[in-house]
């Protein structure tokens, strides 16, 4: 029986966990989804059960190499950012993986860029906002200040996707997306890590940084495998349009955070761009790429939950709301949504367009601060966003004389880790056609104004 070859990704999310086969046109041929239980660490905050997800990796991995008619060639990961585990010389974890939502203590924090110059300064040269837990520099940090007779045990701080990664190769490295992830802990100028993480002597525990495209073997079900270091996923997300489109653009890439990625807009942070929650993410080729982030996903998730229980209505009939033109005459000025009184609506239809407008107009807002000086033509949205009718209506609205497409790629972040490793598994270009397009116009520009 001939076998197709495959290239195995771990796609490593906050809420879903899978494993996806692609094979040589980068078409899924197999997927596996989970949803792990949470544990809590020492302090009762929720977090990712390490034990859980190391069983996962290992059990899906098995299970497609067993699958008749593949042959998984190749394995790389890609995980969500700002989370560390921390190992000791024999590769064991030594803490629970922190939740990137944990409290911070705002005097460490406070000492830490006091000393370092100041917040502005420290965070225009690491281009990362001050985020607390979600710069995961400071995290380490918060170990080495808090537990110091711990800290002297661990041997390497690992970001999830190279933990990941670990849990096959035996081979602790890091990668420049994690790095170069708002952790703080990169200095953009001088291509290193920033002094301060040279100061506080935890450079030493980070591993050596390893290329996208460079594997070594890890070990699944007693086979040697071609294994990537992983990828952050919002860099790994970028990757197949940077392989598709060479003119300028910008993505929007939206889940529970909606973040643009302007790949073409390497000009240095201002403090300005800082303050409203601007950042540059490093590219797979260790390129610049300015960004800005709204929590919009999961304001969305909440406020649909709070209109379905006012209106009497399921969350799940948001899901496919069309567009009603006739309903932006009745919309108020963009704002926060949380402080609406939903009374004031005369129905669900009413409030969930309001919604979205208020969403698309903090999106506007967002996404507008890493066009300027470097403006593109085109706009790309994928993810849940993409296929909300309602929002891309209004979005297109929004950017005149800028293209709007929602694109269709699928599983965009483990597509991308896939691409990375191309060169390793098969031989022969890249497909053409990876993410398919479907314009938006913005018949209600007037009305919006």
């Amino acid at each position: 029986m001939t076998k197709i070859p495959v290239i195995a990704v771990l796609d490593i999310g906050k809420t879903n966990k899978k494993l996806f086969l692609f094979d040589g046109a980068y078409r899924v041929v197999h997927e596996k989804k989970v949803r792990l239980p949470e544990t809590a660490d020492e302090d009762g905050d929720p977090c990712e059960c390490i034990q859980s997800l190391r069983e996962f990796v290992h059990a899906s991995l098995e299970e497609a190499m067993a699958l008749p008619g593949v042959d998984v060639r190749a394995v790389n990961v890609s995980a969500y950012g700002a989370s560390l585990v921390y190992i000791d010389a024999a590769g064991k974890p030594l803490t629970p993986l922190y939740n990137y939502l944990k409290p911070y203590p705002a005097e460490l924090r406070d000492r830490l860029y006091e000393q370092y110059g100041g917040k502005p300064a420290l965070s225009r040269q690491t281009a990362s906002p001050t985020l607390d837990s979600l710069n995961s520099g400071l995290q380490l940090y918060r170990l080495r200040m808090e537990r110091p007779a711990l800290f002297a045990h661990v041997r390497h701080a690992l970001h999830l996707p190279q933990y990941v990664s670990f849990l096959l190769t035996g081979a602790p490295c890091a990668d420049i997306t994690s790095i170069g992830c708002h952790t703080a802990m990169w200095d953009f100028e001088k291509r290193d890590y920033h002094a301060w993480v040279h100061n506080e002597q935890l450079a030493g525990v980070m591993a050596p940084l390893r290329n996208a495209g460079e594997v070594v073997n890890g070990v699944v079900a007693g086979r040697e495998i071609p294994t990537g270091p992983g990828l952050h996923d919002s860099s790994a997300a970028l990757i197949p349009y940077l392989l598709q489109f060479r003119e300028p653009f910008a993505l929007i890439s939206t889940g529970t955070w909606c973040i643009t990625l302007n790949p073409f807009n390497a000009t240095p942070l201002t403090a300005e761009e800082l303050e409203q929650d601007c950042l540059c993410y490093l590219s797979y080729d260790a390129r610049p790429v300015k960004a800005s982030r709204l929590f919009s996903g999961f304001v969305h998730e909440r406020e649909v939950a709070r209109i379905a229980a006012h209106f009497n209505r399921e969350p799940a009939h948001y899901q496919s709301v069309p567009f009603d033109a006739a309903m932006m005459e009745k919309m108020l000025p963009g704002g926060d949504f949380a402080g609406r009184d939903l009374a004031g609506f005369q129905s669900d239809t009413e409030a969930y367009h309001q919604l979205i407008y208020d969403l698309v107009t903090a999106q506007y807002r967002s996404t507008a601060l890493v066009l300027e000086g470097a403006p593109v033509g085109k706009i790309f949205v994928d993810g849940g966003f993409g296929k909300n009718e309602v929002f891309m209506r209004m979005l297109a609205a929004q950017f005149r004389g800028i293209e709007v497409f929602a694109a269709t790629v699928p599983q965009a972040t483990a597509l991308g880790a896939a691409l990375a490793l191309h060169g390793v598994w098969q031989n022969g270009p890249l497909p053409q056609q990876l993410i398919s397009l479907a314009a938006y116009p913005g018949p209600c520009a007037e009305i919006l104004g």
